[in-house]
């Protein structure tokens, strides 16, 4: 069996470099917890990233990305569903520790399944006249910037 990994197409490589840095708010999140960090800081960190980037990564995916899939597709529906329940656990008020801590773990784990379950999949179904149009139409905001109002996971 190969278990060789697939080279990611360069049209879904700025979405792999966006889920590197959702994969470090998971750290950060991580970080803050084993530090004693209040979650009020944590929280705000949060937020930000939320809206600055993860709103958007899952716009280009549920926009561009899935439909090449169609959203009958199994591994679609699951990532459809973790990003609802991503976005749930960014807005809640009430249970703000659980919901961050439930974030560190959740986020990680639906990167991780995008990353070696859905891409792979979908870079072997899409045609390279699809993932074309998804290099031509998808343009990052260039490199990414961090927050660094509040290093609080140094």
């Amino acid at each position: 069996m190969n278990t060789k990994p697939l080279k990611r197409h360069k049209a879904l490589q700025p979405l792999s470099r966006e889920h590197h840095h959702g994969l470090l708010l998971s750290w950060k999140l991580r970080a803050g917890f084993k530090k004693n960090i209040a979650i009020e800081r944590m929280k705000t960190y949060a937020d930000w990233f939320f809206t600055t980037h993860l709103i958007p990564h899952f716009e280009t995916e549920e926009t561009l990305i899935f439909p090449l899939l169609g959203n009958e597709n199994e591994l679609v529906k699951r990532a459809l569903a973790e990003h609802r329940r991503l976005k749930r656990l960014f807005t809640d008020t009430e249970n703000i520790t659980k919901s961050l801590a439930l974030i560190e773990e959740e986020l990680e784990q639906h990167i991780r399944f995008e990353e070696r379950v859905l891409f792979p999949e979908l870079q072997k179904a899409a045609t390279e006249t699809q993932l074309q149009h998804i290099e031509e139409v998808h343009h990052p905001e260039g490199k990414f910037v961090d927050n660094l109002d509040d290093e609080f996971w140094k």
